[in-house]
């Protein structure tokens, strides 16, 4: 079996019993529900993007790219940290949606010739409120944080972080030219809002 599938598979087994909404990047991929078990047959390496795009897709891409390098920080510290199973198992099927998102991502820059890397000048960024992303020295705190207090610590930083990406969504879906990526920046706002409201619940449980 394929990597690829092998970690669409496991994001899958490891939400349940969870309902977390349209986890993962295969096209058209349904929610993931409790007991279904189920995910499109298609992989992310199968999603081509083409070759029509302009400089907002390009500049989304990149910033997904930082902004889930980040994301895989905070979720394999809470895969080691969480003192909640649910939390770690959450923080596990994260990571392997993340962990795909990032290969396709890379794949569609780098078949456009273009930098996987973020310019982070502040002018670039002005008209959008600024380089969305999360602090370093906050990342680093929940490496040091005490135990007892690491699932808040997490879950208040990573709601947040994971709006960011809601909102980066935003802007490509209104500015953006490749179908594709729009496409991507619809299911990243659809898999965030699942995974904001299951954060939600772990808070109030």
């Amino acid at each position: 079996m394929a990597p690829a599938v092998k970690r669409r598979l496991i994001a899958v087994a490891l939400v349940a019993p969870f309902v977390l909404g349209a986890c993962g990047t295969a096209k058209e991929a349904p929610p993931v529900a409790a007991g279904k078990g189920t995910v499109a047959a298609e992989t992310v390496a199968e999603i081509k993007a083409g070759d029509d795009h302009n400089d907002t897709d390009v500049m989304f891409l990149q910033m997904m790219i930082f902004h889930q390098k980040q994301g895989l920080q905070m979720t394999s510290t809470a895969m080691k940290r969480a003192q909640s199973p649910e939390l770690k198992t959450l923080a596990q099927a994260i990571q392997a949606t993340e962990k795909d998102e990032l290969a396709m991502v890379e794949s569609w820059l780098k078949g456009w010739g273009e930098s996987t890397e973020v310019d982070k000048a502040p002018s670039l960024h002005a008209d959008h409120g600024g380089l969305p992303g999360t602090g370093a020295a906050e990342i680093k705190a929940l490496t040091t944080v005490k135990a007892a207090q690491f699932d808040t610590a997490f879950l208040n930083l990573f709601l947040a972080h994971q709006h960011q990406a809601m909102e980066m969504s935003k802007i490509e879906k209104t500015g953006g030219k490749n179908e594709e990526t729009k496409k991507f920046a619809e299911r990243v706002q659809q898999s965030r809002q699942g995974e904001i409201q299951q954060m939600l619940k772990l808070m109030n449980g």
